[in-house]
């Protein structure tokens, strides 16, 4: 099968690139014809995604970027800039959770760090791009929220209170650019096999087996996502064709939410 080139010649910037749907993001992207700019705060894993968009046949550019710190993202943007020329897509992809905990018994530091990076990283990330691409005629910004951003998260009280506010960012952020020729959208998963999942659940004290077997018994498909199933709602979000979705906040969560 021949693939898509949906994005052939535009600039699309992704965030938590190293890993996850990041890594995957750029891969599919790359695949697509993008040129690719690429931010994360692990160095060594986003050199490795940068080849693997260049093996591929993608322009890219990666840089170090801890997006909890406004002056960093802004450079992660000029970035976008100086190599290509402007910004079409933007995915605020960056994110961390916490192992599980009850409110009562979790920490300010907790819920500080769930603030700083999955907030103000998308706080700052959409503050960058917008008057970018304001100036190029428009463009997509897609955040990743999660489920827990639209339900409640028993024990996850730190990740649900940031997720939350993603999406309320996105909304309000999606009116304020809207006859701006800016569409701004939250995907929305719920369990997917990525190293932030495994890396949460090791906290737990369980192994990743037994962890995983609890979390799917509340899903209908009874079965963690892909990372490329997300990714592959990622790329129907942002296409072209896709012209008048915006503020919204799709769920892909394999019936999570349906009960």
């Amino acid at each position: 099968m021949t693939a898509m080139r949906r994005y052939a010649g535009k600039t699309v910037l992704i965030t938590g690139a190293a890993s996850g749907f990041g890594r995957r993001a750029a891969e599919r992207f790359a695949a697509e014809g993008a040129n690719l700019v690429l931010g994360d705060i692990q160095a060594e894993a986003l050199a490795e995604t940068k080849r693997r968009a260049e093996a591929i046949g993608a322009k890219a550019v990666a840089q170090v970027t801890n997006v909890a710190h406004g002056p960093a993202v802004q450079l992660l943007v000029q970035a976008a800039v100086d190599a290509f020329g402007g910004l079409d897509v933007a995915l605020n992809n960056a994110g961390v959770a916490h192992g599980t905990m009850k409110l009562v018994d979790t920490d300010e530091a907790v819920m500080r760090r769930m603030f700083d990076i999955n907030v103000m990283g998308v706080f700052h990330g959409m503050k960058a791009q917008i008057p970018v691409m304001e100036r190029h005629g428009g463009g997509v910004i897609l955040n990743t929220a999660s489920v827990a951003g639209v339900t409640g998260a028993p024990l996850l009280a730190a990740y649900a209170a940031a997720k939350h506010a993603v999406i309320g960012l996105t909304k309000t952020t999606a009116a304020e650019v809207a006859r701006k020729s800016i569409r701004v959208n939250a995907i929305c998963p719920a369990f997917a096999e990525t190293p932030m999942l495994t890396e949460s659940l090791m906290q737990d004290g369980r192994t990743q087996e037994e962890m995983v077997g609890r979390l799917v018994q509340t899903m209908p498909m009874r079965r963690p996502g892909t990372a490329d199933e997300i990714v592959q709602a990622m790329l129907w979000i942002c296409s072209p064709e896709n012209s008048f979705m915006t503020g919204h906040a799709l769920v892909v969560d394999g019936g999570l939410t349906a009960l």
